[in-house]
């Protein structure tokens, strides 16, 4: 077999295996790491049709860092840096993205007025064990919310601690909507967001980003938690070439918050 051939009968192996996954039906599924992106690695290495056939819920972004993605019920949908909304292309490219298939196994009704940090709270008390991976979806109404995305970058690319730094943001007030994301244990650091990380959408798909603040009314908690977990690494040469070993909880931190 020649080299040519080989190249070519691996990228056909690779592209069966993204769009015909056989893995435990209940995980959660990850493209590249997150010390990945904080490096700057945003060209994508996967298309949102092929991610789907490992998810109908989650959270993301785009090539060349494009705004930030939600996903649930089955749909995709893109926050841009402007903050307007559209649904995802099938062709659309991701260089980072966390989904799976939701199957909540806890819910509860929210009826007292809970921020950010409460929040957060509640669901440590409502988890089996800091020690799993958690799926999390909050449908309710927000006297307030405050999000972000970010702007399309062109190359060279820079850090994403550099990016948000000067990053848009958006406020709603009495608002309806849907939190959508994950609670990722603290041993994950450097693949994924050590606690939590979500991305919220309005009820009129209006709206959204990267949560930075919030002031929820009420409505209900639905938590699904996994103990599989399955990362593939891109092909990008970027990310070949990168280090994205070592300790960024102090960048990751500046640039989620």
């Amino acid at each position: 077999m020649n080299i040519e051939h080989g190249f070519v009968r691996a990228l056909h192996a690779l592209r069966l295996h993204r769009r015909a996954p056989d893995r435990h039906p209940h995980e959660i599924y990850q493209l590249s790491t997150i010390n990945a992106l904080l490096e700057g690695v945003y060209d994508g290495d996967m298309s949102y049709d092929q991610l789907k056939a490992h998810g109908d819920f989650g959270i993301g972004t785009f090539n060349a860092l494009d705004g930030e993605m939600i996903a649930f019920d089955g749909s995709f949908w893109q926050v841009r840096g402007d903050g307007t909304v559209a649904p995802v292309s099938d062709t659309a490219l991701t260089p980072f993205a966390t989904v799976l298939f939701f199957a909540p196994k806890i819910e509860r009704e929210i009826a007292a007025s809970v921020d950010f940090d409460g929040l957060k709270r509640l669901i440590d008390t409502m988890v089996t064990s800091g020690n799993l991976f958690c799926a999390v979806r909050v449908d309710g109404t927000f006297a307030s919310i405050r999000t972000r995305s970010v702007p399309r970058q062109s190359k060279p690319y820079p850090p994403l601690v550099e990016i948000t730094e000067h990053q848009p943001e958006f406020t709603f007030e009495d608002v309806e909507g849907t939190l959508v994301g994950f609670r990722f244990p603290d041993f994950a650091g450097g693949m994924n967001v050590p606690g939590y990380h979500l991305h919220f959408l309005t009820q009129d798909r209006q709206g959204g980003g990267h949560l930075l603040a919030m002031n929820l009314v009420r409505g209900r908690i639905a938590i699904d938690e996994e103990s599989a977990f399955h990362i593939e690494l891109p092909n990008d040469p970027d990310f070949l070439a990168t280090d994205i070993a070592g300790d960024r909880l102090a960048d990751l931190r500046r640039a989620e918050e």
